[in-house]
């Protein structure tokens, strides 16, 4: 990650684009990494999510190309110009950072749009491996540079529904559409009720600011990856259920019957957890969407801890800094606290009283240390926009 790029630094990385390839680029974009407030892994079960944007993002410097060649450079990773021709590209081929950007020209090219090539100088602020999105940033940075240069005219749930195609073929990881639509459709200020299954969207005002209240991420260092086998198998053992239950997701299964469809699971053990987690989170979403429309803020607290509780019993997909996080936060007075992100790792929310942030900061980094982890990384999350052109 490089931190020297801000929110406004689309300057710097223009002029970096202009050293490495000889001339000024014809724009530059962001695209933000984004925070799951509530709905996860409900996303592969065309379920509900609730993401905000965050203000770290991915930004690029593109121009476009006429010769068929894609050449890439990041700020971010040692090594210099890679160039790859446009008839090259093939799923699973690539196996570095490259893949993101590259998997994203091979969506759109497969889709029947006219990329004919592109030079791309990119930089990030959203932290790697922190459960943060930071490769949706980069897709769909990539993939709103390249809709408006070559005149697409894509919405942005088409570029997310593109982007998340190029992970899943190109790059071989499994993940749902929430990161891709919240990088490219959040709006600052908002949090986005999100149905996975049409795509259809509400943003619900968010702002905690007002209110008195603010929340923190935390991020607890431990890296993750999507494309390592265990998130697969939590997909696998959902479709499962899925198929055994006789519905086409596990959406389709409504929290009222829950107990009925359990009963009818029988000795499979593992996909009951995981139907119970699914079916009860996408309940927990619906319940944060009415609190928050009728101005009942706090109340969410305890519905996000619920929400922990079932990732961390029922999807098994925490970590001990993750329960550290959350443990150590309810138990000094946050409001409510739970992992975000695929698991495994990466980050977890505290949404804590303005006044007890300080102090709530300084218990988990004592926890840390005590605990003889790597110290997290602690910063607040403020809902921010999502992905534009800045020139």
């Amino acid at each position: 990650m490089s931190e020297a790029v801000a929110d406004k630094d689309a300057g710097a990385v223009a002029e970096r684009f202009t050293e490495l390839y000889g001339a000024e680029p014809h724009g530059v974009w962001a695209a933000p990494g984004r925070v799951n407030l509530i709905g996860e892994h409900t996303d592969y079960n065309d379920g509900f999510v609730m993401p905000f944007a965050l203000p770290h993002q991915a930004v690029a410097a593109v121009s476009r190309r006429a010769d068929g060649v894609l050449r890439l450079h990041s700020a971010d990773v040692e090594g210099g110009v890679s160039e790859l021709r446009l008839d090259d590209l093939s799923p699973e081929s690539d196996k570095n950072w490259t893949a993101y950007p590259a998997g994203v020209v091979w969506a759109l090219r497969e889709a029947g749009h006219a990329v004919t090539g592109a030079d791309i100088h990119l930089a990030s602020t959203v932290p790697s491996g922190a459960g943060l999105s930071s490769s949706a940033a980069l897709e769909v940075v990539v993939a709103l540079a390249l809709n408006d240069l070559f005149s697409l005219n894509l919405r942005g749930w088409q570029l997310a529904r593109l982007c998340q195609r190029a992970e899943n073929v190109y790059v071989g990881a499994p993940v749902g559409i929430m990161d891709q639509t919240a990088s490219a459709c959040c709006e600052e200020g908002h949090a986005l009720f999100l149905d996975t299954r049409d795509l259809s969207q509400r943003q619900i005002p968010f702002d905690l600011a007002a209110e008195g209240m603010r929340l923190l991420v935390v991020d607890t260092q431990v890296k993750h990856s999507h494309s390592e086998g265990e998130y697969g198998k939590r997909r696998e053992g959902c479709e499962k259920g899925a198929a055994l239950l006789g519905v086409d997701a596990l959406r389709d299964i409504p929290y009222a019957d829950l107990d009925a469809a359990l009963a009818r699971l029988g000795d499979e053990e593992e996909v009951r957890r995981l139907v119970r987690h699914i079916v009860t989170e996408n309940e927990r979403v619906e319940r944060v969407v009415s609190l928050l429309e009728s101005g009942e803020t706090r109340a969410i607290g305890p519905v996000l801890a619920e929400g922990h509780a079932s990732l961390r019993d029922d999807f098994r997909i925490s970590c001990p800094e993750l329960d550290l996080v959350v443990d150590t936060a309810l138990a000094s007075g946050a409001l409510g606290a739970r992992m975000t992100g695929g698991g495994f790792g990466g980050s977890a929310i505290v949404l804590a009283e303005e006044t007890d942030v300080d102090a709530l900061t300084k218990t988990i980094q004592e926890a840390f240390t005590t605990a003889g982890f790597t110290a997290p990384r602690i910063f607040e999350a403020v809902p921010s926009a999502g992905a534009r052109r800045l020139r």
